[in-house]
């Protein structure tokens, strides 16, 4: 009787011990992702993972057990803004007037890009080389490709417009620092106006 009472308390501290553990890992991990997306974002990508674990008050070991490589912590830092850039892309093509749709993808990637420096350096350059992020990057691309198609084929785009001038847009949105939507809104407008077909 005695073994059976002392067994069940060992088996609700192991429990509990485990528990505990599972909740600190968790934080650690809550407090490297919000670190890495604030300077990330602020500062882009060149911060160095021993820095980015001091801020984040927790080891080197500790950030290299959660993400083994910076590629891997990039990837995981801009999911939420991978996923939104990918569905303004969506939402264009989806848009029943093919320059109107490119229009608002343009100025919505704008918008994330100004916003972000961190993720503008990730999604237009090679950088990460992880390759679950080149292959949504490289997705977008082609699917703006077809945004592009359209609004050519309606008179609406410029005939020597590609894929690599939106490049150049979120090149030149990178540079801008303290973005704003409004920053965003305006580098597009004048992007767009110059690349629109003249009637």
């Amino acid at each position: 009787m005695e073994q059976g009472v002392h067994l069940g308390e060992t088996e609700t501290v192991t429990r509990n011990l485990t528990h505990n553990l599972r909740s600190d890992a968790r934080d650690n991990r809550d407090r490297i992702m919000a670190v890495a997306r604030e300077v990330f974002a602020a500062e882009g990508l060149d911060v160095s993972m021993r820095e980015i674990a001091r801020r984040a008050g927790v080891g080197p070991a500790t950030l290299y057990r959660r993400f083994p490589t910076k590629e891997a912590l990039v990837v995981e830092a801009f999911a939420e803004q991978v996923e939104a850039c990918t569905r303004a892309v969506d939402e264009g093509l989806a848009h029943p007037d093919p320059w109107e749709g490119f229009r608002w993808t343009v100025s919505e990637v704008c918008r994330l890009h100004v916003l972000d420096r961190g993720f503008a350096a990730a999604f237009s350059t090679a950088y990460p080389k992880a390759v679950d992020f080149t292959a949504v990057r490289d997705s977008a691309f082609r699917k703006l490709g077809e945004l592009i198609r359209r609004a050519k084929a309606a008179g609406r785009l410029r005939a020597d417009f590609s894929v690599d001038d939106v490049v150049l847009l979120l090149m030149a949105s990178a540079g801008v620092r303290n973005g704003t939507p409004a920053i965003a809104r305006r580098l597009a407008t004048l992007f767009l106006d110059g690349s629109a077909e003249l009637h």
